[in-house]
Order: C-alpha cells, then structure tokens, then sequence
C-alpha cells in the first residue's frame, strides 16, 4: 500500500444501506474486495451503535472518493438509506451515537491533520448523495 503524502480533505461516507442492516469494517472490507480492491477503501467506519472500527490504515492512500484518494482521510457511517419499494434512497437515519463519534473523530482527525477540510462525499463528487446529510451544515451546528 502506498503511503498519503498530504492529507487536504477528511471525507465523511454513508455505507449506502438501510438503518436496519448491521454493517462494519469486516463486511464493506469484504465488498470492496468482491469489486477487485485491495481491501476496504475506507480509514473509519461508525457503526450504529457509535462504536469506530478501523480500515485501511490511516496513513495509507484510501480507496473511497475518485480523484481525491491521495489526499483525504474517510470516514464510513454505516446506513444513510432507505429501502423504498425495493429501491434504496438517500435517508439520514443515523444514531446520536454515531453522531457522537463522527463528532469526536473529526475533532480529533482535524487536529491530526491541521489545515484539512472535512466534506462530505458529495461535496467532492456532486452525482452522489453520499453521506445523507449535508456535512457543512452538520459542523456549523455541532461547531465542528
């Protein structure tokens, strides 16, 4: 794995799954996989209940927003949607307590990496819904 030079953006992800769906590290690890990747894209998953599963290592290029992976740090919720008559769309159906610890993670990547943005997905690719919510809007209320 190669190593990230610089780090301009930590970007924040949704697993693109419904609320109900128990997701971690070890399965998107194993989805990114079934695509021909060398393991999970992503440096941080939140699972539901809060808890902050590592993926790829932090100072490893990610694999989880084309043309920026060189330079950003990402961050994975799991949920964000909803299935609709067997169609899933974009739904912010996080918990507080992943709340939380998006919270505390971005505070502390932030200081890790002093001078980056934190985005969200779409931000940096505008034909994604990902992550759910609108990020900026998030960071202003909880003074991110």
């Amino acid at each position: 794995m190669k190593l990230r030079t610089s780090t301009k953006y930590v970007v924040v992800h949704c697993s693109a799954t419904p609320a109900n769906m128990p997701v971690n590290a070890a399965l998107i690890d194993k989805w990114h996989r079934q695509r021909g990747w060398l393991k999970i894209g992503y440096h941080f998953v939140i699972k539901r209940d809060g808890s902050i599963e590592e993926g790829r290592k932090v100072d490893e290029i990610g694999a989880h927003v084309e043309g920026f992976n060189s330079q950003s740090v990402g961050v994975c919720m799991a949920g964000g949607c909803v299935n609709v008559k067997g169609k899933l769309l974009p739904e912010n159906n996080f918990t507080p307590e992943q709340f939380d610890s998006l919270k505390m993670l971005l505070v502390h990547l932030k200081a890790t990496y002093k001078g980056s943005k934190i985005v969200g997905h779409r931000e940096l690719d505008n034909k994604k819904d990902c992550p759910s919510f609108d990020v900026q809007q998030w960071l202003i209320q909880e003074k991110v």
